[in-house]
């Protein structure tokens, strides 16, 4: 086990980039889904996953959208806690997957399911202009910071600077 772990150790870094990026990724998909499920669906009672049938198809919806955020969270945790393992967790990258993966799931759901497929909106019943520019821009954000982190933590460019 001693040796494995050294042989491991020596491989850490470039190897490993991208999967700390994915694992972000995931994660973000994941947390994202979550707090939408919660807030929206559950305590605001605003819509439901899917809303073009009866409330217990719009339950039934919410709860397999619930099953994938939880999947993809724990999932993404189980790829962090390998990275871990093999001392080639990199947290600036992860985080800039996260929020990669927020700002693209957020993007995702308020242009493809919200205005292109009609899945459901964010509110009824208002004017949905001020919800759907605070919900595109807030993922756009997210993007923007995310893929700023992601290039600062780029192996390339770590390289370069000399500090690997």
């Amino acid at each position: 086990m001693g040796n494995e772990r050294v042989r491991i150790r020596k491989y850490n870094g470039h190897q490993y980039s991208s999967r700390n990026l994915w694992t972000g990724i995931l994660f973000g998909f994941g947390i994202i889904a979550f707090i939408d499920e919660v807030v929206f669906h559950q305590l605001l009672h605003w819509h439901h996953f899917y809303d073009k049938s009866t409330s217990d198809i719009g339950l039934v919806s919410d709860g397999l959208f619930h099953a994938f955020s939880f999947f993809a969270t724990i999932g993404s945790s189980f790829m962090l806690a390998d990275l871990r393992r093999r001392d080639a967790f990199s947290l600036k990258r992860w985080v800039g997957g996260i929020l990669l993966g927020a700002g693209s799931f957020q993007l995702y759901d308020g242009i493809i399911q919200h205005k292109v497929m009609r899945l459901h909106q964010i509110r009824y019943h208002v004017d949905i202009l001020p919800y759907d520019l605070v919900w595109n821009f807030a993922a756009l954000v997210l993007l923007i910071i995310g893929i700023v982190i992601t290039m600062q933590a780029s192996p390339k460019r770590i390289a370069s600077e000399g500090k690997e």
